[in-house]
């Protein structure tokens, strides 16, 4: 335990091997044991630490009454046990945020385009002339109503996602809580 808690406290282990007198092999080993032997005891070596709002503590709160788990430390523990995938992006997000993706970089290359050569008609002293009259002021305002919609479908999306992982959590911690009964 000496070897152990010296090289938790940063002593090196060619120092602690000459110390106690066996081998670098040796004191890595013993590591490596106590490593696994925390592990099989499941011996919490770790801390999480997260700001959060007010809201959001009262609904974390909320749900733990709801399930029946006394402490935060307890649901928390309970719900990265039982987090086995629900915290990995989902491919059908994924797709939705390459199709967004390109969608956008179409809109973009169409405005940078209508820029382009209002730019153009600039230089050449046309300002506002009929090329860009109701065509491009119609190009702009659809392009314009695109992206809101856009940000607004994605917007949708993510809170569907949060939302069901909102309720995969919960469904986690109550059968932790069943299970504890």
């Amino acid at each position: 335990m000496q070897i152990v808690r010296e090289a938790a406290e940063g002593v090196s282990t060619s120092e602690l091997a000459e110390r106690f007198e066996v081998t670098s092999r040796a004191v890595r080993y013993v590591l490596k044991a106590d490593a696994e032997r925390q592990a099989d005891a499941a011996i919490p070596v770790l801390a999480v630490s997260v700001k959060v709002t007010a809201a959001e503590l009262a609904a974390l709160d909320e749900v733990l009454a709801t399930a029946g788990i006394e402490s935060r430390a307890e649901g928390l523990r309970r719900l990265i046990q039982a987090a086995g995938g629900v915290f990995v992006p989902d491919a059908q997000m994924a797709a939705e945020m390459a199709r967004y993706r390109a969608s956008l970089h179409e809109v973009g290359n169409g405005v940078a385009q209508i820029a382009k050569q209002m730019t153009q008609a600039n230089r050449q002293g046309q300002g506002a002339g009929s090329e860009f009259t109701e065509l491009r002021l119609a190009q702009m305002r659809g392009l314009a109503r695109f992206i809101l919609d856009s940000a607004d479908e994605i917007d949708l999306l993510l809170r569907r996602r949060r939302d069901g992982m909102q309720l995969q959590a919960t469904a986690a911690l109550r059968e932790f809580a069943h299970a504890a009964e």
